[in-house]
């Protein structure tokens, strides 16, 4: 209940704008993988496979603890919906002026109907795990996201797992050496993974 009543409380301020970010210019795939390995001994009792692919540095200016918020939300997700025995995998590239993370999973996926309200406040697709989550967690996602001008999407499927996608703008100070990785095999991977997961999904 404290958990509850504490998301609808920092929703609604988010909401209201009463909550002012706190922008400071920081390594973002840091951030990735320190949050990603809080989660270590629950992938491990699960016997998850966890596959990381991120850049060395990826600059971002925001609140550091607005973006935690968020892949905190994200990696859960895929842990609590993956069965054992699965896989997750994160993956974070420099594209031009953006930063473009992807959050996968081979766990249950989505029905369409799902998808089209996954973001919505209290929404819950799954009502079998609906007692270790409130349906607010990606509705403070998708808001934290848009105060710091980032954007989410959702590919998935029934059955075949999930795929979240977060770009969010490169610092300023970044942005020129950000400008010869957008061609690169790496860069052009990532643009393949996401086009062959859409025509799948």
């Amino acid at each position: 209940m404290n958990i509850l009543i504490g998301n609808i409380l920092k929703l609604n301020k988010l909401e209201n704008q009463r909550i002012t970010p706190d922008a400071v210019t920081y390594d973002v795939s840091a951030q990735l993988c320190e949050s990603l390995l809080q989660f270590e001994e629950t992938w491990e009792e699960k016997e998850i496979e966890v596959e990381v692919d991120v850049e060395d540095h990826a600059m971002v200016t925001a609140d550091e603890s607005f973006l935690e918020l968020v892949w905190n939300n994200l990696f859960s997700n895929a842990i609590k919906f993956t069965e054992s025995g699965g896989k997750i995998t994160l993956i974070q590239i420099t594209e031009g002026d953006y930063i473009r993370v992807s959050v996968s999973d081979t766990g249950c996926g989505m029905k369409e109907e799902t998808r089209k309200y996954i973001f919505d406040k209290f929404y819950q697709g799954d009502t079998s795990h609906s007692k270790e989550g409130n349906g607010l967690g990606l509705s403070l996602v998708k808001r934290v996201l848009e105060l710091v001008e980032g954007s989410i999407e959702v590919v998935s499927e029934e059955g075949k797992g999930s795929t979240f996608h977060v770009t969010l703008p490169a610092a300023a100070i970044a942005k020129k050496d950000c400008q010869s990785f957008s061609n690169t095999p790496q860069n052009q991977r990532y643009d393949r993974e996401i086009e062959r997961e859409k025509t799948k999904k």
